[in-house]
């Protein structure tokens, strides 16, 4: 058994894949001898009629990530999903999961690992046509051998969860695509498996529809912290519920990053070609645009000196903070000029506590409708409220502007 690397948590990976190939066709270890292991995939086909489906792929997923597989159709993603749980044989090279190389099981081992460690949501829904909702939800269980009483109970947690309250004794005619989907998700989730496998499961969908479920996916995610391992060949989608993202091409991981690193430092012109079009305001964060304001206060400042600071810095608002680090509020100039006499006051009564402020893994796309309020700028504060910066309008204008 190989032992696995950190991650950069230092925990080990639940998911370690080394060197992974598959190749279709008679005697497939030809391909993986010289001169046919560096060749392309179209000179093996044409010299050794052989398919190399997967070619010396290896990644590691972290327990609770979600890690999207990308790539066009023929890429290799569906062939490397079955890999994982050995619907599909390997050629060559190691498959970990918790430890275990699963390539080495037997039969028996095997079967023991597909009803414990993962579960499989698939592009079809693949329900059964003459059982209602609550009983394809409970269906794995009822083949794991428990009994009505607990398989209904953890059945019926799991639609809850994915929204289906209700809908027991619906048949499938009475369901649309994306309710079939999530009783589909609902049976996956019974099993209580640590790894999902998700087959592109919904590309058969509405785009409205699709679009829904992947939001109530995350949503959904960060209640059950599951390890997903997520397969698409739609790079939005990909970006909207993934924390990674391995791009394939002809059975290669050509780029593996966050979303983030995707979009705004493609390896070359085919991931380039595949990231345009999604804005930046998707995948850039507040705190990449969040600088240090022009002026700061504190509490026991007088008024005079605030208004001269900010004449002299030329701006119209300042950050109240303690004498320590933590975040305050926002003073405008507006507000220091309506104010009353007392220019010896203290400034605490014009902070104004309703500009809330965001964290800075914000994503831009979800601060817009704050930046369209007005003019005053966005604090960006960690978990601990200590203040990191402010975000401007203009600050998010450039962003969009230069396609940073």
């Amino acid at each position: 058994m190989t032992n696995q690397t950190m991650n950069d948590n230092g925990d080990k990976p639940i998911i370690s894949i080394n060197g992974l190939w598959k190749i279709f066709g008679k005697k497939p270890e030809r391909a993986l001898e010289e001169p046919y292991r560096s060749q392309s995939r179209t000179q093996v086909q044409q010299e050794l009629d052989l398919v190399v489906a997967l070619r010396n792929v290896s990644f590691q997923v972290s327990r609770g990530e979600t890690f999207v597989v990308m790539g066009l159709s023929g890429s290799g993603k569906s062939t490397l999903v079955r890999c994982l749980i050995s619907l599909i044989e390997s050629t060559s090279g190691e498959i970990m999961v918790d430890g275990e190389d699963v390539t080495a099981f037997n039969d028996k081992e095997l079967r023991e690992f597909r009803r414990t460690k993962m579960a499989m949501v698939f592009q079809n829904f693949g329900l059964l046509p003459h059982k209602n909702v609550l009983d394809n939800a409970a269906y794995g269980l009822e083949v794991k051998g428990l009994n009505k009483k607990e398989r209904y109970a953890i059945a019926q947690e799991m639609l809850d969860k994915v929204g289906l309250t209700g809908w027991e004794n619906a048949n499938q005619t009475e369901l649309s695509g994306g309710m079939q989907q999530r009783v589909g998700l609902a049976r996956a989730l019974a099993m209580d498996p640590s790894i999902l496998l998700m087959d592109e499961p919904f590309s058969g969908l509405d785009p409205l529809i699709r679009r829904q479920m992947r939001e109530e996916l995350s949503v959904l995610q960060q209640e059950i912290q599951k390890t997903i391992i997520f397969i698409t060949h739609d790079l939005d989608e990909a970006i909207s519920v993934g924390d990674r993202i391995a791009i394939m091409r002809d059975g290669e991981i050509i780029q593996l990053g966050t979303p983030k690193e995707i979009i705004t430092e493609p390896v070359d012109d085919f991931v380039r070609e595949f990231t345009q079009g999604i804005p930046m305001t998707k995948v850039m964060e507040i705190g990449d645009i969040a600088r240090e304001p022009d002026v700061v206060c504190f509490e026991s400042e007088s008024r005079d000196t605030l208004r001269a600071r900010m004449d002299q810095a030329e701006c119209d608002y300042a950050i109240g903070l303690t004498h320590g680090t933590n975040f305050l509020g926002v003073i405008s100039r507006k507000l220091l000029e309506d104010s009353s006499n007392g220019e010896t006051n203290g400034l605490g009564e014009l902070l104004d506590p309703s500009i809330t402020p965001v964290l800075p893994n914000t994503v831009l796309e979800q601060v817009l409708p704050l930046f369209s309020e007005g003019e005053i700028p966005l604090p960006v504060v960690d978990e601990s409220n200590n203040f990191l910066g402010v975000a401007t309008q203009k600050d998010l204008l450039k962003v969009v502007a230069s396609g940073f």
